[in-house]
């Protein structure tokens, strides 16, 4: 259920696994590379990360070269873009881990025309899902809003943050599963400008200005895209009105720590409306913690958690979800009365380190409310010592960025040796 990115990417995984994989989607899907009404988030600023782009490239060979060759583009984390985070950007460094930057439409055609190349997938479009079919123990298939009754050997729902199968399994009788849920208030502020030939942000292929917690919920990204545009999305949390107009959307980029970005909007030809989209909260659906798990069920993508945007993190995130499920159908089959308990257990490991990243920074803002992971707050107070460093010490720079991009585990910030190096960087910073 859904052809996001997590459903293709579900979908693929499927291909391999099934005689007959069905993809049901409420939407009429575009023939090309478009904006979609039903993805809102799709007019703003798309980064996968280094980690999402190999877990891509297991799914779907060639693909980053492919989107590369379109247009988009393949940024050092360090050495390419000008991250500016506590008054000073990080130390300028070859990080080895890279932002793939396009558009939405562009990554999710692309992986759209992968899967309709499978020749056991099939996308019905313009078809909502209604409902399950099944009992509290055992979901068999799916009803969908014109009447037609789908039955299934494995149900994959990812039809985002909607969570609706959490009302359907209700409606068999079935527990539904615990929420974690951190309200942060977000808004983000989109707009396209034209990109000329060795144009810079900032004297960088990219930009990226950071929130500073606790008094700087503002931030805001400058990225290349294809068809030589520049993408810029403004940020904040916690927010009540975003900038809407000419006007407003630079005197917003003006205040924002870093005038890079501001520099670029003020000089640069817009090519499209000011989008705007607002994200209220994050939520985790904990479904590793129910006792009882409905066989022929599992959740991918939004449908299990979303993150604030802002961290880049949910197209990478649903691509390592979907490599788990491929792993525990490996093992124990679709209809295993194991099957989904084992996926769960590992989707919750590939969602925690992501979550823990994203809601404790979040909790650095005193505003936000919910869920807070035990020992965020100290965490935090380490990890604004971590950036600090990073803005003079190549090392701490490098391993921040590995653990951003999920290709390196925190633990790695918190080894002795490198514990050390942050007090002694965090010293030098000029913050």
């Amino acid at each position: 259920m859904g052809a996001s990115i997590a459903g293709l990417c579900t979908a693929r995984v499927l291909a391999d696994r099934f005689d007959q994989v069905v993809v049901v989607d409420r939407d009429n899907l575009p023939a090309g590379p478009e904006f979609r009404s039903a993805v809102p988030q799709g007019r703003h600023a798309h980064g996968l990360l280094e980690a999402g782009q190999q877990a891509l490239e297991q799914l779907f060979p060639g693909v980053t070269a492919e989107l590369v060759a379109a247009g988009g583009a393949r940024l050092d984390h360090l050495a390419d873009s000008r991250v500016f985070q506590y008054g000073h950007p990080f130390h300028h460094t070859i990080s080895e881990c890279h932002f793939l930057s396009v558009t939405r439409p562009l990554l999710e055609w692309s992986l759209r025309q992968r899967v309709l190349g499978l020749p056991n997938v099939t996308i019905h479009q313009g078809r909502a899902a209604s409902g399950l079919l099944g009992d509290a123990r055992q979901v068999t298939g799916v009803t969908t809003a014109d009447g037609e009754v789908l039955t299934a050997d494995l149900v994959a729902d990812c039809t985002g943050p909607s969570g609706r199968s959490e009302r359907w399994l209700a409606s068999l009788g079935a527990s539904w599963p615990d929420v974690s849920q951190v309200k942060i208030g977000a808004g983000y502020s989109s707009r396209m400008f034209r990109r000329l030939p060795g144009d810079r942000v900032g004297g960088a292929a990219a930009a990226y200005i950071l929130a500073s917690p606790p008094k700087s919920p503002q931030g805001g990204n400058a990225v290349p895209v294809e068809g030589d545009r520049w993408l810029i999305s403004l940020h904040a949390l916690h927010v009540g009105g975003l900038p809407d107009d000419e006007a407003s959307f630079l005197d917003f980029a003006k205040r924002l720590p870093d005038p890079s970005i501001a520099e670029l909007v003020a000089r640069a030809e817009p090519m499209s409306d000011i989008a705007l989209h607002r994200f209220p909260a994050s939520r985790r659906r904990h479904f590793e913690r129910l006792a009882e798990i409905p066989v022929g069920l599992v959740t991918v993508g939004d449908a299990l958690c979303t993150f604030n945007p802002v961290y880049g993190q949910g197209m990478t995130s649903a691509a390592l979800q979907a490599l788990a499920l491929g792993r525990a159908l490996d093992r124990f089959g679709p209809r295993g009365p194991l099957t989904a308990a084992v996926y769960y257990a590992a989707a919750a490991k590939v969602v925690e380190v992501p979550w823990a990243l994203a809601a404790g920074g979040d909790f650095a803002f005193p505003q936000t409310r919910g869920s807070k992971p035990r020992g965020t707050d100290l965490v935090n107070r380490y990890v604004r010592r971590v950036s600090l460093a990073a803005q003079v010490s190549p090392p701490v720079a490098k391993a921040f960025a590995s653990v951003a991009h999920l290709a390196k585990p925190p633990a790695l910030l918190f080894r002795p040796s490198m514990v050390a190096r942050v007090a002694a960087a965090a010293l030098r910073s000029r913050t």
